[in-house]
């Protein structure tokens, strides 16, 4: 059993729901992002996505390319991405998520690539541009090393390709809450519930929403018809706000707590 499942398997257990946290691997440094991630976990965080820094991104919206832009300046590269996760394993075990475009996860050879992200205890990928119907081999390589691979279904997905896409997928869903970017927002949209609710019709897998979530009223919003809520942007966000800040880890923290703080409520 990965990480991921062992993790949503807990959860369901307790009764709770879960929260996945993205940040970019390298903003504002390789050493900030790891101790970032090891407070998320902290302050009441389940599974990790850890954004590949990458120069075309096609589906991140301003703040997380402004991220990325910041990352590539600093010359992170994907094995400094697996580096990261390598050093972060000798603290916590907190299941990671790889979040890329598939260019960089290439790069590190087609053959290697599951060896090199088991090795640095990766335990799941999701590359947003890998789409099921040609991700046979790559589904291959990557499930052989005991890693999941993740998915997107988005509100527009006609129901033979949530299905196609619960098929492919092991570990959770990723349900986009609405067509477009990333980037936050003042409310979710509608189609988010009907969306879970279509792909639970397919699958048993956990079915994780995010895009535009940003403060704990989206997080408990999510937790009533989903299994986790992500969220990406809003922390992203606060990252670049205090950058040069001593206490931007804290500050992190905070914001952590604040958006899961309806656990305390429930």
């Amino acid at each position: 059993m990965t990480r991921i499942k062992a993790k949503f398997a807990d959860l369901k257990r307790i009764g709770r729901k879960g929260f996945v946290p993205y940040v970019t691997a390298g903003d504002p440094s390789l050493e900030a992002t790891e101790q970032i991630i090891l407070e998320l976990e902290r302050c009441g965080s389940d599974v990790i996505e850890l954004g590949v820094p990458f120069s075309d991104p096609m589906a991140d919206g301003p703040v997380i390319q402004r991220a990325s832009e910041r990352a590539l300046a600093n010359n992170v590269s994907v094995r400094d991405c697996l580096g990261l996760v390598s050093r972060i394993r000798r603290q916590s075990q907190v299941p990671i998520v790889l979040f890329s475009y598939l260019n960089p996860l290439l790069s590190l050879g087609f053959n290697r690539l599951g060896d090199e992200l088991r090795r640095a205890g990766v335990d799941g990928v999701l590359a947003t541009d890998l789409v099921p119907e040609e991700a046979n081999e790559f589904r291959g390589v990557i499930q052989a090393a005991g890693i999941d691979l993740i998915f997107l279904v988005a509100p527009t997905s006609t129901d033979e390709r949530i299905k196609l896409v619960s098929e492919a997928s092991s570990g959770f869903v990723y349900a986009v809450s609405r067509t477009g970017v990333t980037g936050v927002r003042q409310s979710l949209s509608e189609a988010a519930s009907s969306l879970v609710q279509r792909v639970k019709r397919f699958t048993d897998l956990p079915v994780a929403v995010g895009f535009g979530v940003s403060n704990p009223e989206h997080v408990a919003e999510v937790w009533q018809h989903a299994d986790a809520a992500v969220v990406g942007s809003r922390l992203v966000a606060e990252i670049e706000k205090n950058a040069g800040d001593p206490a931007l880890v804290d500050k992190v923290g905070a914001l952590t707590r604040w958006l899961v703080s309806s656990r305390a409520e429930s």
